[in-house]
């Protein structure tokens, strides 16, 4: 068994300070042999006092990166300072699809992640199946171009978690379970003995028996039944069960949101007279914001004007230590599924007493914000109000009216409620635009069901001014909250945004030149750099892969304690505030406030205080869990409606490019499948890494990155969600430049089998949502 490195006081300290970078931060570590506390690398640094936030915020990224893991509550690890070998546990794959895992030592998972050898996903030696995720070994870690690769010595079989799939009965008793994990290979085999409660097209989570096993079919015990393949909201329920969503409220959070009482006017300021409107998507039940604007009356602001936003005031009604609290923290936040949502709250709070519905009393943490004539914020103050909604509309009825077609309900409000915001909407974008955000393009897609439930297709959503309105209004609101609390010396979750590493920069670099063009080495790097890149971009036929590459450079947005701005607004301070009925970081920042301006007893707590790294990690969590159960849930959604359309041409962009093929999204329905190596023609493959593309060796023609093609639809596994495609487009002639001797660094392979994993067989007359024994309409 692996052992845990000792802990140490970190390197012996620089004598000159130089800036603190991720790189300098790196280098510090593996000149100690990887292993390090917090507190020993500050002193190792010379970090000083204000810059300790930056470190922290550095090690944070590492961490999320898989660059670092955690040794103990506060310890570090480094790729320098793995053992030579012990037990690792497969906890992920890598964009090519290569396993990833971490050691695991007495008390759990620790260390940073690992990539296997190329080969270990694909199957062992003598039949055995392959290693998937959850799968424990024995392994040695080689170094291979300075990298650690772990290599299997002997396989130890599952850990003791639970598959979720769709359980296949057999006419003789027992079956088979299909797993809903697209990287999970082969069927389990469920003896009758074994099945439990379990019926033909039941989705099941199946515990492994342990055992080696040499060759053959894995084999498992249904454990529970928790739903069936014939719902309609099948694909949710996979997903909800896959990714650990938090279902249901306990009895005692029922019995708090139903005893909760409508809001009086004590210790609150009276905003029922300001005509503040709600704008959301024409399905919303729950109204977290309400905005209001007008001119500044203010002889000394001349074209300037008065914008207020007003927030649902959840604390109010969840306060610390509660079992709402208790639960929402354990959320993090809603859930939002094409077909359902798993709410932060109770319907009884979120959809009623703490959303702002039109016409009726409610509690409110409002912001009066003054802007000048070119959008710059001159002041703002808050106030815990009473408000009541004088509209509730939808984005497209707001554009409507905006675009002078209002409709019956839209028309009175046009002279004195929607003209003068979108007035002020005008002089915000102004200040936006001198701001520079980054300004990439993307498009959002969603599932439309039909009244039998079944998916009837998939939109485009469409993006309006109107949205951008309220975004813009909300995104002032949230940097009042920052730099109030700030100036109070309360402490918050920010939620921050990193600017890009050198490292993906370089990436960027080396890329930008095979499509002719430049960034040049040392430039500063800005949003405001990457808006001129991505305009230059739009000029030329690679504007769409230059889009996708800039994008994939950048951070991943978090909640972090302590504050480094965000890249991506061009935002010195930034804290989340406007959403608290579905985002728990939200609530933290209203509390905030309410301790910081005097505004109530049930503020931000010490405790909590003392917490907010802890808090600030756990919601970043599940943001990301929330985000991934999200997207599964749509993909089989999307996988269901195309199952009956295999053999059909679509269009599509190269949206992802690997050592074992192609990644297709397709324009129609936005739905993403693996097109094989062995469908692109008969050469061998190299995997460019810094043209994202797939070079032929003895062509030069390529598939690259952003590339339109069209392909077949060859496999549906509607259970996972995985398409597979056949590619019918010619690659790309060769690169300007390119000779035989300028190949890839990655090898990609000749046709045959698909280095990849890939739906497992589409089950015979199964769909979601469909009953296994009706079969297709």
């Amino acid at each position: 068994m692996a052992k845990r490195p000792p802990r140490t006081d970190g390197p012996k300290p620089e004598r000159t300070r130089a800036e603190l970078t991720r790189e300098r931060v790196l280098a510090a570590i593996e000149a100690n042999g990887g292993v390090f506390d917090k507190n020993g690398l500050a002193r190792a640094l010379g970090v000083a006092p204000d810059e300790r936030r930056k470190l922290r915020a550095i090690l944070a990224e590492l961490e999320e990166s898989g660059a670092l893991g955690r040794v103990g509550r506060r310890g570090y690890q480094s790729a320098a300072a793995l053992p030579d070998g012990g037990v690792m546990e497969i906890v992920d794959r890598d964009p090519d699809g290569e396993l990833l895992g971490r050691f695991r030592g007495r008390d759990g998972l620790f260390g940073p992640l690992v990539r296997l050898a190329p080969g270990e996903a694909r199957g062992g030696r003598r039949g055995e199946p392959a290693l998937g995720i959850g799968d424990r070994a024995v392994v040695r870690i080689a170094r291979e171009g300075g990298e650690p690769i772990a290599r299997v010595v002997k396989r130890l079989g599952q850990s003791a978690h639970k598959i979720l799939g769709v359980f296949h009965a057999h006419p003789q008793g027992g079956g088979r379970v299909e797993p809903a994990d697209r990287k999970a290979r082969g069927d389990i085999m469920i003896f009758r003995e074994h099945q439990g409660d379990a019926t033909d097209g039941d989705l099941v989570l199946v515990e492994l028996q342990g055992g080696a096993r040499p060759a053959g079919p894995k084999r498992g015990v249904v454990r529970e039944v928790v739903g069936a393949i014939d719902d309609p909201r099948a694909a949710s329920i996979l997903a909800i069960h896959a990714h650990g969503i938090p279902m249901g409220f306990s009895e005692e959070e029922e019995a708090q949101a139903t005893a909760a009482k409508p809001p009086t006017l004590k210790g609150r300021t009276d905003l029922r007279q300001l005509p503040l409107i709600t704008i959301d998507p024409e399905d919303a039940r729950d109204h977290d914001d309400a905005v209001f604007a007008q001119p500044d009356d203010d002889p000394k602001n001349t074209g300037g004007v008065r914008v207020w936003v007003a927030i649902a005031d959840v604390a109010a009604y969840v306060t610390p230590g509660s079992a709402l609290d208790r639960g929402a923290f354990k959320r993090g936040n809603s859930t939002y599924f094409p077909d359902r949502v798993a709410p932060m709250l109770p319907e009884s709070l979120s959809a009623d007493l703490c959303s702002l519905r039109e016409g009726e009393e409610r509690a409110c943490l409002a912001v009066e914000m003054v802007f000048d004539a070119d959008g710059r914020k001159k002041s703002h103050r808050f106030v815990r109000g009473l408000m009541k909604s004088a509209a509730k509309l939808s984005y497209r009825q707001a554009q409507n009216a905006f675009d002078g077609e209002p409709d019956e309900k839209t028309r009175p409000l046009v002279p004195t409620i929607l003209a003068p915001l979108w007035a002020a909407y005008q002089v915000l974008k102004r200040g936006r635009d001198a701001r520079q955000p980054l300004a990439l393009e993307g498009h959002e897609h969603r599932v439309v069901f039909g009244p039998d439930g079944d998916v009837a297709g998939v939109a485009r959503r469409a993006t309006l001014e109107a949205n951008k309105l309220i975004e813009e209004m909300m995104i002032q609101a949230n940097v009042c909250a920052a730099e109030t609390l700030e100036a109070k010396r309360t402490p918050l979750v920010y939620r921050i945004h990193d600017q890009p590493s050198k490292e993906k920069i370089a990436q960027l670099t080396d890329f930008l030149q095979t499509v002719r063009l430049n960034w040049a080495k040392g430039e500063v790097v800005t949003p405001g750099r990457f808006n001129r890149l991505l305009a230059m971009a739009r000029e030329t036929e690679h504007a769409d892969i230059v889009n996708e590459v800039v994008l994939r450079t950048q951070a991943q947005a978090i909640y972090f304690a302590d504050n480094i701005g965000h890249f991506g607004l061009n935002l010195a301070k930034y804290a989340h505030f406007t959403s608290p009925i579905r985002r728990y970081a939200d609530l933290i920042v209203h509390r905030a406030l309410i301790r910081a301006l005097g505004l109530g007893d049930d503020g931000l707590t010490e405790g909590e205080i003392a917490r907010l790294e802890e808090i600030a990690e756990h919601i970043s969590m599940t943001e990301r869990r929330s985000m991934a159960a999200e997207r599964d849930a749509t993909e089989r959604y999307v996988a269901a409606f195309l199952a009956d359309r295999v053999g059909a041409t679509f269009e599509g962009r190269i949206s992802g490019v690997t050592r074992f093929g192609l990644f297709v999204k397709l324009k129609e329905t936005a739905a993403d499948g693996l097109a094989p190596i062995s469908t692109l023609g008969a050469e061998y493959w190299a995997h460019d890494e810094a043209s994202h593309a797939l070079v032929g060796e003895s062509s030069g023609r390529r598939y690259q990155l952003g590339q339109d093609v069209e392909v077949r639809l060859e496999d549906v596994a509607p259970v996972s969600g995985g398409l597979v495609f056949h590619m019918l487009s010619d690659p790309l002639p060769p690169a300007p430049g390119w000779t035989r001797s300028a190949r890839g660094r990655s090898r990609g392979g000749r046709p045959g089998p698909a280095h990849a994993p890939r739906p497992q067989g589409r089950p015979k007359n199964v769909r979601l949502g469909k009953s296994p024994r009706r079969g297709k309409k």
